[in-house]
């Protein structure tokens, strides 16, 4: 079962619909946290949302319970709100990319994709990770090739991954194929 948190953001239901082709999917919004629900799910999506992942200090302390216990994925926010709870920093970029469509590259070998694969992927974002960015099992594994920017990371060995994109966008092809890889991890 997968229990999707929701970061008060218009695309969760998007979250939701891809994710249930795959499993059965839970949604409670951020502030209303269905603690059986939680703890009786394989994995934990945190949402896209609006602000700052110093907004949200209970997704984080979800993050620090669960990490390395279930498989965590999470979507721009989310993928923010996993690299702050690290220790990285999050600031804005000089570009806003919201309804973008951009080319991402893996650059990784340990990525669960492809070294050298490009995607089209939808962008909605204002924030990104400053870097350099070295945490220990996290690997930024594609970047945006216009801007450079990490664009997902991965952590096989607590099976935490993010992505600063949208795969449930219709601007993101082969979106279905990205979350799929990760829940057969």
């Amino acid at each position: 079962m997968i229990y999707v948190i929701d970061h008060h953001d218009s695309f969760t239901h998007n979250v939701v619909h891809q994710f249930s082709l795959f499993d059965k999917v839970y949604c409670d919004n951020y502030n209303y946290i269905d603690i059986k629900k939680l703890h009786d799910a394989s994995v934990v999506v945190f949402s896209p949302g609006p602000g700052n992942p110093k907004n949200y200090p209970l997704t984080s302390k979800i993050y620090k319970q669960f990490k390395g216990k279930k498989k965590i994925i999470g979507i721009c926010l989310g993928f923010q709100q996993i690299l702050f709870c690290e220790g990285a920093k999050i600031i804005e970029q000089k570009k806003i990319y919201h309804g973008f469509q951009s080319n991402i590259k893996v650059i990784s070998n340990q990525s669960l994709f492809k070294k050298g694969k490009i995607f089209k992927v939808g962008r909605y974002h204002s924030l990104k990770l400053k870097e350099p960015f070295k945490i220990k099992n996290f690997e930024i594994t594609m970047r945006c090739l216009e801007s450079k920017v990490a664009m997902s990371f991965e952590n096989n060995k607590d099976k935490i991954y993010g992505f600063q994109f949208h795969p449930e966008s219709f601007l993101t092809i082969n979106g279905n194929l990205l979350i799929k890889k990760i829940l057969s991890t």
